[in-house]
């Protein structure tokens, strides 16, 4: 009985343990090009515009989408916490659009820098990066 309560305990602090590790992973926001004049999205907004579906910004200027490839961690992260959606959800619905004529996939970069560097250059960019990446020539845009 004492070996399977000390089994137990150990299943449980390496459980707690667990989840500390991934609740230290640092957020990853949603992020645009400094020139863009919205400054908040919604969730659906925001959805939409990930999904290629909405293609401008609500003022009316166009969208840029970049993002990481679907098998990188920050993307994985972004589009599960902050879009409620698997990557492999996003890519079936970019593959539709591309396949069927009716629209385009998003802008593919490699790494966080070359988002930022995409962001800072492109008018009406959007993306998402850790906050370790976030400089000046970008800006953060809250969700609601």
């Amino acid at each position: 009985m004492v070996r399977l309560t000390r089994s137990l305990l150990w299943a449980l602090l390496m459980l707690a343990g667990f989840s500390s590790v991934q609740a230290a992973e640092p957020p990853v926001l949603l992020v645009a090009h400094a020139g863009v004049d919205s400054r908040q999205l919604t969730r659906d907004t925001t959805r939409a515009i990930f999904a290629m579906r909405q293609r401008t910004w609500p003022d009316g200027q166009a969208v840029r989408v970049f993002v990481l490839p679907n098998d990188h961690p920050v993307h994985a992260r972004f589009a599960k916490e902050q879009l409620a959606v698997y990557p492999h959800q996003l890519q079936l619905a970019w593959d539709r659009m591309v396949f069927s004529g009716t629209g385009q996939a998003p802008n593919r970069v490699t790494t966080q820098v070359e988002m930022r560097e995409r962001l800072a250059s492109t008018p009406g960019a959007l993306g998402y990066l850790e906050r370790e990446y976030l400089d000046d020539r970008v800006q953060v845009i809250t969700m609601d």
